[in-house]
């Protein structure tokens, strides 16, 4: 990977402190400097019931299905009123769908370790609540360990913080072996504290991953990278999130992962289904009708009025994967948005042929 000091679409940038520099280029995205005001967002922002920290807005792997889109439209809108960003950056966004701008406009958070420090100096209430038991989820709406990381290193200044704070539940989500690059670190905070790494993996069909996630790392360099965590004393596993219906449901498929991820000593294993809220949909819904035009229909009656699937296919998708889990020794459980919402949803015992539950 290479990055070009340059800026991307002028150097007009530098004519005004005010205004953000684009960083470095690869291929068609720009990583553009920016200075957090805050990084660890609270519980009752993100209503989700843990705090989360994303070390960078946007991600430059391009999943299809990335739920986290929406919230590029707000940094961008902050930014243009804020009179922040170039113009020829600002014209460059403004034609571009949020969507699209998700991936190819990767803002860093380059004072985030700074920032975090502050917050979570000791004896202060933040600081105190996280020491208590509440939970910090790194990468919920981005990937820390996307290839700006290499460079900029944002996310392991972030973890080199945590490391000096006792007592902390953290969890880290990414799709990336690069993660494995900060073990040192990792060690050093799981010693004192809780520790936990998720690694995102849908499917073990190399090319069908490369159609649905296009820059993402392959399942095997995931996989490469969950043996390593295990085999230094990293509690490690797989997220199987989202289940694509029609797609990556296919039991046997399901069923070769877990055991897959079981085998290379995964602590766990969780799932969920697919979410597409309206901005997701339109990036997903385009590329269901180009790579899988027979399930076009399906998904569009499915998602028509919700962005969840059916009770009855969430229920069952969780009850055959506690039965998965259980014939291969891992742990199992739910994505929590399928967890929480499940309800009183009837459970069956296997999951169902793949589009028979379909907004049913």
């Amino acid at each position: 990977m290479t990055f070009v000091q340059t800026p991307l679409f002028s150097d007009a940038y530098e004519r005004s402190s005010r205004q953000l520099p684009v960083l470095g280029e690869q291929r068609d995205i720009a990583y553009v400097g920016t200075r957090a005001k805050n990084v660890l967002n609270d519980p009752q922002v993100t209503k989700m019931g843990f705090w989360s920290i994303n070390p960078y807005i946007g991600c430059a792997f391009g999943c299809t299905y990335c739920y986290a889109r929406y919230t590029h439209r707000y940094v961008m809108e902050r930014s243009v009123t804020a009179d922040v960003l170039t113009e020829d950056v600002r014209q460059s966004a403004a034609a571009m769908p949020p969507w699209l701008a998700f991936e190819r406009r990767i803002f860093v958070k380059q004072n985030a370790a700074e920032v975090l420090a502050r917050t979570l100096r000791h004896g202060s209430d933040k600081h105190l609540r996280l020491i208590q038991g509440e939970t910090i989820l790194i990468g919920t709406a981005t990937d820390p360990y996307q290839p700006a990381e290499r460079r900029y290193r944002v996310t392991r200044g972030i973890l080199e913080v945590l490391a000096e704070h006792p007592g902390m539940d953290i969890v880290i989500i990414s799709k990336s072996p690069l993660v494995t690059r900060d073990v040192d670190v990792l060690r050093r905070i799981a010693r004192h504290s809780s520790l936990s790494v998720h690694l995102s993996l849908i499917t073990l069909d190399r090319a069908l991953a490369r159609r649905i996630e296009p820059r993402a790392p392959t399942p095997e360099a995931r996989l490469r990278a969950l043996a390593r965590l295990r085999e230094s004393g990293i509690d490690a596993g797989i997220n199987c999130m989202p289940v694509l219906p029609g797609i990556t449901d296919d039991p046997r498929g399901l069923e070769a992962l877990v055991k897959r991820a079981s085998e290379l000593g995964a602590t766990f294993v969780s799932v969920s289904s697919l979410r597409l809220r309206k901005t997701a949909q339109q990036r997903y819904f385009p590329f269901i009708e180009r790579e899988f035009p027979h399930l076009a229909a399906h998904y569009r009656k499915a998602y028509a009025t919700t962005w969840h699937l059916s009770d009855r296919y969430r229920a069952s998708l969780g009850t055959f994967f506690d039965k998965l889990c259980r014939k291969y020794g891992v742990e199992g459980g739910m994505g929590r948005s399928d967890a929480e919402e499940e309800g009183e949803a009837e459970r069956e015992t296997r999951l169902p042929a793949q589009l028979g539950l379909w907004g049913e």
